[in-house]
């Protein structure tokens, strides 16, 4: 029996995110993440104006008159959404948590998903795999990935992509679009082999990165003494936001980041989405899903 103020919860999400699916994100989905391929339907009559190359010439010689193969787009998906539960996506300095957010980005492409017939599982992580729902169809599906995303308490508070993303390759042995949703915060990061993680990664699925920030991660207030604590690693100091040069030095530091992380992307070939805590992710992923399909049609 779930609580009745996590199945609140829930149902507050559900609501706002179908209504957004329904309004904006549905069709857009359905343009963006194409099937696997054709495969075949039927076979029928020779039409004039049919592709001679689609002759089925055994059923051609059976039946004495020219029929042709028929194929379809294979539409069905495998949705994977990654969800990063280390301790620095339980963060907020505006009114919304990063692992809130996290939920519903997440519910919105469930639902938008099933919607469209696709198949969606879970992979909650944080060092290391913590959570793995597999890819299954149907609203009440969805509802448990939400459920999972907000209440789910991990084991581990550190972060490590590599290990995550090794897993996911096992498990998911047929391609499968996956969104990975993180702050992409560790500190102990070795970029080298992340970088070959993802390469691997995304040769073998379509991969999304779709990363979350505060904008005390980027900008520091001129507030006085305040102790701050690494939430992965539990280190702690004291920090002085009246130096000029100390908020400087940390808004230069938090820029270089996102700027190697959004360079390392691109090298590899995969999509990237960024979204702050502070405004509204629905232009976001509206101008993705817009980009995506312009650069598909072309």
């Amino acid at each position: 029996m779930i609580p009745k103020e996590i199945l609140e919860k829930i149902l507050r999400i559900d609501i706002t995110t179908n209504r957004l699916v329904t309004d904006v994100f549905a069709g857009a989905y359905h343009s963006v993440f194409k099937g696997r391929g054709m495969e075949f339907d039927e076979v029928r009559e020779y039409q004039p104006g049919d592709d001679v190359r689609s002759i089925d010439w055994n059923v051609t010689a059976r039946t004495g008159f020219p029929h042709v193969k028929k194929y379809v787009e294979e539409r069905e998906l495998t949705v994977m959404i990654m969800v990063d539960a280390s301790a620095s996506v339980h963060f907020a300095s505006t009114n919304q948590l990063k692992n809130k957010l996290a939920a519903e980005i997440a519910a919105i492409l469930a639902f938008a998903a099933i919607r469209n017939n696709d198949k969606v599982g879970l992979l909650m992580f944080t060092d290391g795999p913590e959570l793995y729902i597999p890819p299954k169809k149907g609203k009440s599906h969805v509802l448990r990935v939400i459920r999972e995303v907000l209440f789910f308490k991990p084991k581990a508070k550190t972060t490590s992509l590599p290990n995550v993303l090794e897993f996911l390759t096992k498990v998911l042995r047929r391609r499968s679009t996956v969104f990975v949703i993180s702050d992409f915060l560790d500190s102990n990061a070795d970029y080298t082999l992340l970088r070959k993680s993802l390469r691997i990664a995304n040769k073998h699925h379509d991969l999304i990165a779709i990363t979350l920030t505060d904008p005390r991660e980027i900008d520091l207030p001129d507030c006085g003494l305040v102790e701050v604590m690494d939430a992965e690693t539990g280190a702690r100091k004291v920090i002085d936001t009246t130096d000029l040069r100390l908020r400087q030095e940390y808004h230069s530091k938090a820029v270089t980041l996102v700027k190697e992380r959004s360079r390392l992307f691109d090298t590899i070939g995969i999509d990237h989405i960024d979204i702050s805590t502070d405004v509204p992710y629905n232009k976001a992923l509206v101008n993705f899903f817009a980009q995506r399909r312009h650069r598909l049609a072309r």
